[in-house]
């Protein structure tokens, strides 16, 4: 029976890089000389440093900037409120969303339902499989997916006829 697993994965070596061309510019950069603008990653998440919540902001756009130019869409970070820390320096904590959350997958399922297609959908664990007798039917949900507004990236693996 044909079917595929819809899944939201940030690619790690591609967020490495990301965070390590924004690191570089950082340094660079004639505006941030002699200030305690960072960047910092463990696993999935990003920790940005500052002097000021408006070199937080120009970090930010440097690091979406480099991540979607490596192909990672921006919708998969979540940014917290900005932290102050010690004197006028700022910290932004971003988290990096990796899996479909419950919440999303049981929205995701209702969707299908509603559309009237004839595909299965089941929730396992961090990934939605869907399943139907048609290729086409599949290929509709897939669709179904992309035009709808969730909250974070989608993708398609495991595509089997």
């Amino acid at each position: 029976m044909p079917s595929f697993d819809a899944v939201s994965k940030v690619d790690t070596a591609e967020l490495t890089n990301a965070v390590d061309q924004t690191s570089r510019e950082i340094g660079q950069r004639y505006d941030f000389k002699g200030t305690a603008a960072a960047i910092e990653r463990s696993d999935d998440v990003l920790t940005l440093f500052a002097d000021s919540e408006f070199q937080l902001k120009q970090i930010t756009d440097i690091l979406y900037g480099k991540a979607a130019k490596r192909g990672i869409d921006v919708s998969s970070f979540d940014a917290q409120k900005v932290e102050a820390i010690g004197g006028d320096k700022a910290k932004l904590v971003i988290n990096v969303k990796q899996g479909i959350e419950k919440e999303l997958a049981k929205k995701m399922v209702k969707l299908v339902k509603d559309s009237g297609l004839k595909v299965q959908a089941a929730i396992q664990g961090d990934e939605l499989r869907v399943t139907g007798k048609k290729r086409d039917d599949l290929q509709a949900c897939m669709a179904l997916f992309r035009g709808a507004k969730l909250e974070q990236p989608i993708q398609f693996t495991n595509f089997r006829d």
